[in-house]
């Protein structure tokens, strides 16, 4: 039996009742289009992050999209992220018609490195975009400070940090806006695309919910300024809420993992994630590091584990973004993580057998026993 890098289908067979439960509610109520259950979660999930105003919208792309449109961000200007994420980072940048710029990211933590945003400031700079990648946060204080000193906006990408802290404050709740996505392998997945985006100020929520409904605010068919159609499904609003309730769960339960892992894989020459002082990791993906990435999971596809790259080809490196103008080496922290890092089998009902199957194979490639002894590879 093959063990993939997720899996979701461990947890519907424990939550199965509770979701077709939720997809009865919706049909029942006779509105399926905006209607309740939307309007619930926006104000459960909302409540969970201590802030006024939660709007749904149809994926974690838009989400970016529009938290950028909400604060003014549009043609001409500029956005300072980073090219270690995935692609819908930056696409959504695009789509709002601005252009992204990129800083390096840390050797360490794979995370924005914020001392080289200050340098990458320019006046067409508009908004700040960190990334809380993999499950943990960009360091907020001193983009606060920047933010501050020019006058920027700052939008949070908190598609995998759900739950995530710093300092004991939540992720999504240090920006001007912050995106989440509800995509299946999130830390709290929907069973399709969702999203949404938090924010502590009324008159952005209230643009919000104009872009994601074509534009229009109190009149059908009246468009006050050009939209968008993005709104969150009933159905996933309503499953989403049902999980909502058990986010803490779910992340507890990445923890476990991924302390497993940590325990067990820590003698061996992975390169295992690094929690930052202050930061409480969520875990969405167990990202490791080793400079002879592809022989590894070569052989432990061998073995039936199926493993993951994220990211295996830095955005600013792609071809539907050479028109950046960013050439090979620009970037070279981000550059030499794409050939090193890959992610081992990550979610929360990961069972205790699969896991350390996982591990005794990981230890077998890198030629360790259960020891912690180096074993002799052949023909070495």
């Amino acid at each position: 039996m093959s063990i993939s890098v997720w899996d979701y289908l461990p947890e519907y067979e424990n939550e199965r009742e509770e979701i077709l439960e939720a997809v009865d509610t919706v049909f029942r109520s006779g509105q399926l289009v905006l209607g309740k259950s939307v309007r619930g979660f926006e104000r459960e999930f909302a409540d969970y992050h201590g802030l006024p105003h939660c709007v749904g919208v149809d994926n974690g792309t838009n989400a970016v999209k529009l938290a950028l449109e909400a604060v003014g961000v549009g043609p001409g200007d500029e956005v300072i992220t980073v090219s270690n994420t995935a692609a819908p980072t930056v696409l959504a940048i695009d789509s709002a018609g601005a252009t992204p710029v990129f800083v390096d990211v840390r050797r360490d933590d794979y995370l924005m490195n914020v001392d080289q945003v200050a340098a990458a400031i320019t006046p067409r700079t508009k908004a700040l975009l960190p990334v809380h990648l993999y499950g943990q946060c960009v360091d907020m204080t001193p983009l606060h400070t920047l933010a501050a000193e020019h006058g920027l906006a700052v939008v949070e990408d908190c598609a995998q940090a759900h739950g995530a802290t710093q300092r004991g404050q939540l992720a999504g709740t240090f920006g001007d806006t912050a995106a989440f996505s509800f995509y299946p392998t999130k830390v709290l997945g929907a069973y399709g695309d969702g999203g949404a985006v938090v924010t502590p100020n009324q008159k952005t929520a209230e643009e919000l919910r104009k872009l994601r409904y074509y534009g229009m605010r109190d009149v059908y068919y009246v468009v006050r300024t050009p939209g968008h159609n993005s709104r969150l499904d009933e159905v996933h609003a309503e499953i989403l809420r049902r999980k909502l309730r058990r986010l803490d769960d779910y992340v507890a339960g990445r923890r476990t993992v991924a302390a497993r892992y940590a325990e067990a894989l820590g003698d061996t020459e992975l390169e295992l994630p690094k929690v930052n002082d202050g930061n409480e990791h969520v875990y969405y993906v167990y990202v490791v590091r080793h400079p002879d990435r592809d022989r590894i999971i070569s052989e432990l596809a061998n073995h039936g584990i199926k493993l993951n790259i994220s990211y295996p080809w830095p955005v600013h490196t792609m071809t539907g973004f050479a028109h950046l103008g960013y050439e090979r080496g620009s970037l070279p922290v981000t550059e030499e993580l794409a050939d090193q890092i890959f992610s081992l089998p990550m979610y929360p009902s990961l069972d205790l057998d699969r896991q350390h199957r996982v591990i005794d194979a990981v230890r077998q490639v890198l030629g360790v026993d259960r020891a912690g002894m180096a074993v002799a590879r052949e023909g070495a």
